[in-house]
């Protein structure tokens, strides 16, 4: 370790022999072995926090690049869906629009309410399907609608 022979040992306990004594020459050995364990104990955690200052680092790094692809996958959902609520918005009120001189304007509401409840359905299978990393997100299919004829549907 230190590149110390056999020999420079023994130079070295003779002199410790003849300054310190062989009486006080064991608690001198204890006291410099417990030394030594103490700093190997501290050079140990120091080298711990430092490594758990790198693996939170690195760990700070990856959830960063998470977050950026997290965010660029919400933009695309709200992208696609944006166009679709727009329509289906639009063929609501267009129902609405109809229905509103007729007598079943309560089954326009349940129709219109069903759209809803299926558009909502179709936009929470695209946001699962998009957050999902391993199968890319499939464009959805435009939502077929047939107002109801003008006169009373039975």
């Amino acid at each position: 370790m230190f590149d110390i022979s056999w020999g420079e040992f023994i130079i070295v306990g003779v002199v410790a022999l003849i300054v310190i004594g062989p009486k006080e020459l064991p608690g001198v050995i204890r006291a410099v072995g417990r030394s030594l364990a103490k700093l190997r104990t501290m050079a140990g955690e120091f080298r711990a926090q430092f490594d758990d200052a790198l693996r939170e680092a690195e760990l700070h790094d990856v959830k960063k690049e998470f977050d950026e692809f997290k965010n660029q996958a919400t933009g695309l959902s709200t992208a696609t869906f944006d166009p679709i609520r727009k329509e289906m918005q639009g063929v609501a009120e267009s129902a609405k629009a109809t229905a509103s001189g007729e007598t079943g304007v309560t089954t326009v509401n349940e129709t219109v309410q069903g759209i809803s409840a299926e558009a909502q359905a179709m936009e929470a299978e695209i946001r699962a399907g998009a957050s999902d990393a391993t199968t890319p997100a499939a464009e959805p299919a435009p939502a077929a609608f047939d107002p109801p004829k003008s006169g009373n549907a039975a």
